[in-house]
C-alpha cells in the first residue's frame, strides 16, 4: 500500500509540472507574439548567440569600481556649468573694485570666452550651449518671470503710453531706418562686385529687425548696477518687455516673404493684426492662467508646500501655451505674473511668499549667468563670416537710429506728459538701448539655405551686442554720475505715504468727476471697483478679499516689522530717557533685579478700537465716488455747523425784533433842537440862515432851501421809518436785494450771495453795478 501511495504521489507530481511548463509555453510565446507582429529574422540568431554565450560564460572578479560617464553626461555637464556660473558670480562679488568698474555681465562673457577657448585648445569640439531651443524654452522663462511677477504696477501703468511710443513706434524707426540705410549701402559701387551686392531688401530688414529690439536681459543685468531712479529703469525695461511683440511680428514677417522677393499692401494690413494679435493673444493667455492660478491658490490652506509650485507651473505653463500658437510668450509671463500676485500673496502662507521671492530670484539669476558664458562660448564656437563693411555700418546706424528715434518721439511725448523728459532723460533712454542674446538666438533660428549670408549676420550680431554690452554697459555708470542723473532712493513705505498716495487718488478721481474729463484715474477707480466688488470675492478665501487695502496694507507692513525685529535679534529696546539701573546695581548688589512686565513692540488693539478704525477708514477712504447734489456758489447757504453760527443767529433775532419795534411805534416826538445846534447847522444847505422854520403843531421836520436840486423838499422820520419796514419785509420775501441805479434811472435789483462782498470801494460810484 505504501508503494501505490508512493507511486501515485510521483505520477501526481510529475503532471503538474507538465502542466506549469504548459501553462509557461502559453503564456509566454503569445505575449511576444502580440509584442512583435512582424518576426524579425534576426531573433533567432539573437537568441542562439545569447545561448551559446551563457554556455561558454566564465566566473569574473566583482567589479569594485566601474566607470560609466555616457549614462549621465547630460545632467553631470549641465549641473557643472551652473556651478561654474555660481562660482563666476561668486567671484565676482568678492572683489568689489573690478565690481566697481566691470559690469557683471561683461565679465561673464569673457569667462565664456576664456572656456570656449580652453575647449578649443585642448582639441575637443565646443558644445552647442546657447541653441534656440534650450535658449527660448529652460533660460528665458526664469528671467521674464521674475521681472513681471515683481514689476511695479503703478509706475509702468502710469507711463504705459511712453513705454508704448518707446516700444512699438521705436522699434519699427529702428527696423525700417537700419535695415532701409543698410540696403543702400550694400548696393554702392556697382563696378566693384562683393557679396554684398547680393543681398536683398528684405533679408536686410529681417536682419534689423532682430538688432533693433532692446534685450531685457542685457538692460536688468546693467540697470540694476547703476541703480537709476525709478521713471528711467521702467522705461527702458518696459520698452524691452513690450518690444518682443513687434519683433516677433516682424521677424516671422519678413522670414515668410523673403523667398518670395515682394510684400503687397496686403501683406502689410495683415502684418499690423498680426501684431494686435501676438500682442493682445500673449497678454490675453497670461491673464487667464494667472486668474487660474490665484483661484487655485484659494483651496491651498492645507496644503501649504505646494503653493508655489502652483505659481511656477502656471506661469511656465502660460509661456508654452503663448509659444504654442506663435503668441508673444514675454507679454504672456508679464502678463501672468502681474494679475496672480496680489491675489496670490493674500491666500498664501509667508513662508511660501518667501519660498517664491528667492527660489525666482535665483532662478533668474543663474540663467541670467549662464546666457551670458553661453554668448562667450558660442562665439569662440560659431563659424564666422566678417565683413568690415557690413559690420562697422550696422553699428553706426544702430546707434543713429537709436538717438534719432529717442529724440522725435520725445518731442511728441513731452507734450502729453505732466512730468516731462529732460535731455539728460533722452540721454540715458537712448543710451541704455542695449543688445543681448535674444537677438543672437533669432539669428541663430535662421536656415541657411534661405539666408546664405546667415554667417555674417551672425557676425555683426555678436559685435553689436559685444559693442553694447561692453562699451554702452561699462561706460554708463560714470555718465549717470557725470550728469548727475537722479539716482533710485532706497526708501521704505509707511502708512503715512500709503494714506497721502489713496489720498491723492481719491482727489484725482474727483476733480476730473467734477471737470467732466474721464482720465485714466476714473477708469482706475472703476477697475478698483469691479476688482473689490466681484473679482476679489472669487479669488481670494475668507474674509480677507474684504479688508480694505489700507488695512491689508497695515498688517503686511506689521508682519514685516516683527520678521525684521526677530531677525535682528529679538528683544524690545527700552527708551533711552529710562533710568539706568547700573547704579542701584552698585548700590544693593545682593537684590535679584526685578522682573520687568514683557512689553510688546507691536502694541496689539483692543477688538472695539481696530474696529473703529476701520470703520473711520472705510467710510472716508474707500467711499469716494459718492454722487452730491450740483451746487452754485450763488445758492449756498450757511454751514449750521459753522463756528459763531448760534451767536450769528441770536445777533439777527435781535435786530429783528428791534425793527419791529420800531416799525409799529405808533407815537414818536423828538424835541426841537435850538437854532444854533450843529445838526441844523449841518442841514443848512442855503446861505440863508433863516430857512430853518420850525412847526410847533407837527412833528419837527427839516426844511432845505429849493435852491439845491437834488434835494427833496423836506424829511419826515416817521414816513422814512415806514418806508424801511415795508422794504425789510419785502427782502425778507424775496431774499437780499441791492438797487443800483443805473443811467436811465431805473431801480434795478441783484440777487445776492452771502459769500459776495459787494461792490468794493475803490469802483466808480457813477457807473452802474451791472456790465
Amino acid at each position: 500500500r505504501h508503494g501505490h501511495a508512493g507511486a501515485r504521489r510521483v505520477c501526481r507530481g510529475l503532471l503538474l509540472l507538465l502542466v506549469l511548463v504548459l501553462l509557461e509555453g502559453s503564456v509566454v510565446f503569445p505575449l511576444g507574439a502580440a509584442s512583435s507582429p512582424d518576426v524579425d529574422p534576426r531573433g533567432h540568431s539573437e537568441d542562439r548567440a545569447v545561448a551559446e554565450e551563457s554556455q561558454n560564460y566564465s566566473k569574473k572578479a566583482f567589479p569594485v569600481l566601474s566607470l560609466d560617464y555616457h549614462h549621465i553626461h547630460v545632467p553631470f555637464e549641465i549641473a557643472l556649468w551652473v556651478l561654474l556660473a555660481s562660482l563666476m558670480k561668486l567671484g565676482f562679488h568678492l572683489i568689489p573694485r573690478l565690481s566697481s568698474i566691470v559690469p557683471e555681465s561683461c565679465l561673464l562673457i569673457v569667462v565664456g570666452l576664456l572656456v570656449g577657448g580652453f575647449i578649443k585648445l585642448a582639441g575637443e569640439k565646443v558644445p552647442p550651449v546657447l541653441d534656440s531651443q534650450s535658449f527660448f524654452l529652460c533660460l528665458l522663462p526664469p528671467i521674464i518671470l521674475d521681472a513681471g511677477y515683481f514689476l511695479p504696477i503703478r509706475p509702468f501703468m502710469e507711463n504705459l503710453g511712453t513705454i508704448l511710443m518707446f516700444a512699438v513706434v521705436g522699434t519699427l524707426w529702428n527696423a525700417f531706418f537700419v535695415g532701409g540705410l543698410l540696403y543702400a549701402v550694400c548696393q554702392i559701387q556697382p563696378g566693384n562686385p562683393s557679396d554684398l551686392h547680393n543681398l536683398e531688401l528684405l533679408p536686410c530688414l529681417l536682419f534689423a529687425s532682430i538688432i533693433s529690439a532692446v534685450d531685457p536681459v542685457a538692460v536688468l543685468a546693467v540697470f540694476e548696477e547703476i541703480h537709476i531712479n525709478e521713471l528711467l529703469h521702467i522705461l527702458v525695461f518696459g520698452e524691452s518687455l513690450l518690444n518682443d511683440a513687434v519683433t516677433v511680428v516682424l521677424y516671422h514677417l519678413f522670414e515668410e516673404y523673403s523667398g518670395a522677393g515682394t510684400v503687397t499692401i496686403l501683406d502689410g494690413v495683415l502684418g499690423v493684426i498680426s501684431f494686435l494679435v501676438v500682442a493682445l493673444g500673449g497678454v490675453l493667455v497670461g491673464a487667464i492662467y494667472g486668474f487660474l492660478a490665484a483661484f487655485t491658490s484659494r483651496f491651498t490652506s492645507h496644503v501649504r508646500v505646494i503653493e508655489p509650485l502652483f505659481v511656477f507651473v502656471y506661469s511656465y505653463m502660460a509661456y508654452l501655451s503663448a509659444e504654442m500658437f506663435h503668441l508673444s510668450g514675454i507679454m504672456a509671463l508679464i502678463a501672468c505674473g502681474a494679475v496672480m500676485r496680489p491675489y496670490v500673496e493674500a491666500n498664501i502662507s509667508h513662508k511660501s511668499h518667501t519660498t517664491i521671492k528667492y527660489f525666482l530670484k535665483m532662478w533668474s539669476s543663474v540663467s541670467e549667468t549662464l546666457i551670458f558664458i553661453f554668448l562667450g562660448v558660442a562665439t569662440v564656437d560659431g563659424p564666422h563670416s566678417w565683413n568690415w563693411t557690413f559690420v562697422t555700418v550696422t553699428v553706426l546706424l544702430c546707434l543713429v537710429s537709436r538717438v534719432i528715434g529717442v529724440i522725435g518721439l520725445t518731442f511728441v511725448i513731452n507734450k502729453f506728459r505732466i512730468v516731462k523728459l529732460t535731455t539728460k532723460d533722452q540721454f540715458i533712454v537712448a543710451y541704455g538701448g542695449l543688445r543681448g542674446a535674444i537677438a543672437f538666438s533669432l539669428g541663430f533660428l535662421l536656415e541657411e539655405k534661405h539666408f546664405p549670408m546667415r554667417d555674417m549676420f551672425l557676425t555683426a550680431i555678436i559685435t553689436v551686442i559685444f559693442f553694447t554690452v561692453f562699451v554702452q554697459g561699462m561706460t554708463i555708470k560714470p555718465l549717470v554720475e557725470l550728469l548727475a542723473v537722479k539716482k533710485k532712493q532706497e526708501a521704505k513705505r509707511t502708512i503715512n505715504e500709503e494714506i497721502h498716495t489713496q489720498f491723492l487718488d481719491h482727489l484725482l478721481t474727483g476733480i476730473e468727476d467734477i471737470c467732466g474729463h474721464y482720465g485714466h484715474h476714473h477708469w482706475k477707480d472703476k477697475l478698483n471697483r469691479i476688482n473689490k466688488k466681484y473679482v476679489k470675492k472669487c479669488l481670494i478665501a475668507d474674509e480677507r478679499g474684504r479688508e480694505p487695502q489700507l488695512i491689508a496694507f497695515y498688517h503686511k507692513m506689521e508682519m514685516k516689522q516683527a520678521i525684521e525685529l526677530v531677525e535682528s535679534g529679538g528683544g524690545f529696546k527700552p527708551p533711552s530717557a529710562l533710568p539706568s539701573t547700573v547704579s542701584m546695581q552698585n548700590i544693593q548688589p545682593k537684590k535679584p533685579a526685578a522682573a520687568k512686565p514683557v512689553q510688546r513692540a507691536l502694541p496689539q488693539l483692543p477688538k472695539g478700537r481696530e474696529e473703529e478704525i476701520r470703520t473711520i477708514l472705510r467710510s472716508n477712504l474707500q467711499r469716494t465716488r459718492q454722487r452730491l447734489r450740483s451746487y452754485n456758489r450763488h445758492t449756498l447757504v450757511a454751514d449750521p455747523y459753522e463756528e459763531g453760527f448760534s451767536d450769528f443767529i441770536i445777533k439777527k433775532q435781535k435786530i429783528i425784533e428791534l425793527e419791529k419795534k420800531i416799525i409799529h411805534m405808533n407815537n414818536l416826538t423828538l424835541p426841537a433842537a435850538p437854532p444854533d445846534s450843529p445838526t441844523l447847522c449841518r442841514a443848512r444847505l442855503a446861505s440863508d440862515p433863516q430857512a430853518y422854520r420850525p412847526k410847533r403843531d407837527s412833528v419837527p421836520t427839516i426844511q432845505v432851501d429849493l435852491a439845491s436840486p437834488q434835494s427833496p423838499d423836506s424829511v419826515n422820520l416817521m414816513d422814512e421809518f415806514r418806508a424801511n419796514g415795508s422794504r425789510r419785509e419785502e427782502e425778507e420775501d424775496q431774499g437780499l436785494t441791492m438797487r443800483p441805479r443805473g443811467e436811465d434811472g431805473r431801480r434795478e435789483q441783484l440777487t445776492r450771495c452771502l459769500s459776495d462782498p459787494g461792490p468794493s470801494a475803490d469802483e466808480d460810484e457813477d457807473e452802474p453795478f451791472l456790465p
